[in-house]
């Protein structure tokens, strides 16, 4: 049995909808008349995008909080039991530079800030994929759709001072890629859907000395909001597996060509 289409989920939750690309994407599939469900940290700014959105509800959730992810799976699927698409879509970029000045953000050796940065973009996306599918996707007739957000920086990083961002997105990237291979051994309904953003101008820089240096005024090479979306928006209505945006479109694509099939060999 295939699995399902991209765009064929009724209801979506969406993790980091606060604001950002989170709040983007849920604008967009509220445009196409889909219920959203956001989550994220600070309840006014959740409040406040909900009610600007028109989005189905809200929950105040901190992926990073592991012990308190199976009992929101179980709470937010008894409240939406048509609830049908996750898109792990909350994380956060902090500089980890060991060899920087005192002053500088990031300097030394924050390993608790760096756990908290696995926790957020490693283990609270795991845990939620994994709950739901166990608790409430597999049993769901028409099937579920996984969308995961992880960075060309996860294929290449490129960007040095961000040691732990990198590495956590390329675990999203072959996490995504072995979930969407199990379900398809198994024949499920589920679609696994790795959503793969370049630079694009938001606040995921706001720990940095300038977390200005990803907009376009500061003269980064980043992509807007909406640049993003319409490459975004090409990836869901052509049922891509990797939907990639301006520059991550080669870069995955040259992944792929690279090592993809030699994967799909191995993996047999």
């Amino acid at each position: 049995m295939a699995p399902i289409d991209t765009l064929s989920f009724k209801c979506a939750l969406i993790t980091g909808g606060g604001g950002g690309l989170g709040k983007a994407m849920a604008t967009e599939l509220l445009k196409q008349g889909k219920k959203v469900i956001i989550a994220g940290r600070t309840e006014k700014t959740l409040s406040e995008t909900a009610k600007e959105i028109g989005a189905t509800g809200y929950y105040v959730l901190d992926t990073g909080d592991i012990p308190s992810i199976a009992s929101f799976v179980s709470k937010i699927t008894k409240e939406h039991p048509d609830l049908d698409c996750l898109i792990n879509n909350a994380g956060v970029q902090r500089p980890l530079e060991v060899t920087s000045s005192p002053e500088h953000k990031g300097y030394g050796f924050d390993l608790d800030s760096a756990d908290q940065e696995i926790n957020i973009n490693i283990r609270g996306p795991i845990h939620l994929a994994v709950t739901l599918l166990e608790k409430h996707f597999s049993k769901l007739e028409n099937g579920a759709v996984i969308m995961n957000v992880s960075s060309v920086l996860g294929f290449v990083p490129f960007s040095v001072i961000n040691p732990v961002y990198n590495g956590t997105k390329a675990f999203v990237h072959f996490f995504t890629t072995n979930l969407r291979q199990q379900l398809a051994r198994q024949e499920s309904k589920i679609k696994v859907v790795e959503i793969v953003p370049p630079q694009v101008e938001s606040d995921l820089h706001r720990d940095r000395t300038n977390p200005d240096d990803n907009k376009k005024k500061s003269g980064a090479p980043a992509l807007s909001v909406e640049e993003f979306m319409a490459d975004v928006k090409e990836g869901w209505k052509t049922n891509q597996d990797t939907v990639a945006a301006g520059p991550g479109i080669e870069m995955t694509q040259l992944w792929d060509e690279t090592f993809g099939t030699k994967l799909k060999a191995m993996a047999k």
